[in-house]
């Protein structure tokens, strides 16, 4: 059964009403978030469009739940980011707004130091932008 528990929340909503969710620990302030910062829900349960948003959403709650922030500071910080996104249209998602929030609070907490979120958003870049069919060495990223 833990092994359901632990895939389950990248394969299905994440049912917050229920008791039997106390792997996810969802806090209540968190469950209830309302307005502009209002989690993506589908029938009362959270949704996921992708494995990574779960898994963004569990290292926030994780963090919270740890004491390394106030849920406050988090969904203040998510305020402010989503405000920011719509001044500038933003096409962003709920949830790569939420992991700019997240970045910003653990790099304010001194858990990850900005340069390493930008070498790993640079490396990721790389990746997504170097999506083709054919294998390269470790370090070698230039065409013949």
């Amino acid at each position: 059964m833990a092994e359901n528990e632990a895939s389950g929340v990248e394969e299905r909503p994440i049912d917050t009403n229920s008791d039997t969710n106390s792997a996810t620990n969802i806090d209540t302030n968190i469950a209830n978030m309302e307005g502009e910062i209002a989690l993506p829900r589908s029938n009362g349960e959270l949704v996921f469009a992708a494995p990574w948003e779960a898994r963004a959403f569990g290292l926030a709650v994780a963090l919270n739940e740890a004491g390394v922030y106030a849920w406050g500071d988090f969904s203040r910080g998510l305020a402010s980011q989503i405000a920011s996104e719509e001044a500038n249209a933003s096409p962003s998602t709920y949830y790569e707004r939420w992991l700019a929030t997240l970045e910003k609070l653990v790099v304010t907490n001194g858990l990850v130091p900005p340069a390493e979120i930008e070498a790993e958003m640079a490396e990721q870049a790389l990746l997504d932008d170097h999506d083709h069919e054919h294998e390269h060495g470790e370090n070698d990223h230039h065409h013949h």
